[in-house]
């Protein structure tokens, strides 16, 4: 069993989700299809399941034994989410290559387990960053992820993400949107307390925390904007140190209890030092261009 393929677990727990006790699952390919798989990847999870007696395959058939118990499901922290580990392999490619460098779709599926139909909507989706652009024939090329890029986006974060703060300040007593920053405060306030054994969980909390104060502006543009930020965020929040995630923990708490305080100006201060900081991690951690 692949112990550490995270597409192959997240895939098994899904299908597990499909099994009814005396009916048949779907064809390899349809079932592929079903759960954004390679053939390879469900032929796999289809041996797993009989040896654990959940099916009785012969050919093309593929009959459902016995309902899955909780036993049967791998951990959640043993599995991630399909886009999650599509886009961590793209991103990999983009980090580690060069300007020009070729993407080819069959490859990339292959290598992460993947159907192609997955990964091209995924790449479709992606290409708005401007870190990749479509060729021809299933290809697709690295712009780059370079110092010119991470700055641009900075720069129209700076222009937005004040805005949006005023926005989030401005909203009624009543809108969840309250509830969620108080959870957020509570999550910072606790990761802070314990960084040193779970400041990997920071890049997760960054982007709650900035996804909900775009999503404040009501703005749609804004809103979409914020997925190639959060490609941008990711990167500073991997490529940052324990000492740089505490002191962008106690930014982003000086900028949550000034929203509780209804202190906007001050709200809007935080927003703006914060993004200064990130800028300037940013650019520290990429090579200078040629």
């Amino acid at each position: 069993m692949p112990k550490q393929n995270t597409v192959f677990k997240d895939a098994y727990n899904r299908c597990l989700k499909l099994l009814v006790p005396g009916e048949s699952l779907p064809s390899e390919p349809e079932l592929g299809d079903l759960l954004g798989v390679s053939r390879t990847t469900v032929r796999t999870i289809l041996f797993e399941m009989v040896e654990a007696g959940l099916v009785d395959w012969n050919r093309r058939s593929k009959t459902v034994r016995r309902p899955p118990l909780a036993a049967d499901f791998f951990p959640e922290h043993e599995t991630s989410p399909l886009p999650e580990v599509i886009e961590r392999a793209v991103m990999k490619r983009v980090l580690a290559g060069r300007p020009g460098t070729p993407i080819n779709e069959l490859e990339l599926a292959r290598e992460i387990g993947i159907g192609t139909t997955s990964l091209r909507e995924f790449l479709i989706r992606f290409s708005r960053t401007g870190l990749i652009e479509k060729r021809p024939n299933s290809h697709w090329q690295l712009r780059g992820f370079t110092r010119r890029f991470a700055e641009e986006v900075c720069a129209v974060r700076e222009l937005f993400e004040p805005r949006s703060v005023a926005a989030f300040a401005g909203r009624p007593v009543g809108d969840p949107a309250w509830a969620d920053l108080t959870a957020l405060r509570r999550d910072h306030q606790q990761l802070l307390a314990d960084l040193d054994g779970r400041h990997a969980e920071f890049p997760a909390l960054d982007d709650r925390l900035h996804r909900l104060i775009a999503g404040a502006s009501g703005n749609r543009f804004v809103a979409d904007f914020h997925e190639v930020v959060a490609v941008v965020l990711r990167r500073c929040g991997e490529s940052a140190d324990v000492g740089q995630r505490r002191a962008a923990l106690r930014e982003h708490l000086e900028l949550i209890e000034a929203l509780e305080a209804r202190r906007p100006e001050a709200a809007e201060a935080a927003c703006r030092r914060h993004l200064a900081t990130a800028r300037a991690w940013l650019v520290r951690s990429m090579p200078a261009e040629p």
